[in-house]
């Protein structure tokens, strides 16, 4: 009896490993040089991509910075812009949202794109889909860089109210 449940455990531990293999060697990744659409969107060639896990400001949108109107929302494009600076972009993707763009995790080098948008400033941790950045946004807050220099509107909340 207890050789059976032992070589049970076995081929359970083994069955694990090999659906962890075959998971990760099948995980779709996308390469290529991105064509910036907005602050967490990009396109690599015909791929549509959202940078998993961040939400930064809507182009239209405005901030607020010493009191006046501030482009916010292209500023985090061009800031993302800069950081891609026709490179060579690897996305890991995650999934699919319901507009039919890859969700993904890129990056230059090892430089996790989306990281880097978060902990500049330039775009919020997406806490409703992911508490990866929570880190970086705290970070970001603390020295006022990006859009937390000034006042904002989450930009999931600029979203619903300009529908």
């Amino acid at each position: 009896m207890e050789a059976n449940i032992l070589i049970f455990k076995f081929l359970f531990i083994f069955f694990l490993y090999f659906l962890i293999y075959y998971i990760n060697q099948n995980q779709i990744i996308i390469l290529g040089e991105a064509k910036v659409i907005d602050g967490d969107t990009i396109h690599i060639n015909n791929n549509k991509i959202r940078l998993h896990g961040i939400d930064a400001p809507e182009l239209n949108q405005n901030c607020i910075y010493k009191e006046k109107n501030w482009e916010c929302g292209r500023d985090s494009k061009k800031y993302l812009l800069n950081l891609t600076n026709s490179n060579q972009v690897k996305c890991k993707v995650i999934g699919i949202d319901r507009y039919k763009r890859f969700i993904a995790t890129c990056f230059i080098d090892h430089v996790n794109i989306n990281k880097m948008m978060v902990k500049e400033g330039w775009a919020i941790a997406y806490r409703y889909y992911s508490k990866d950045y929570v880190d970086e946004e705290f970070i970001a807050k603390k020295n006022k860089v990006g859009i937390w220099k000034g006042k904002f509107e989450e930009p999931y909340i600029h979203r619903k109210k300009n529908k």
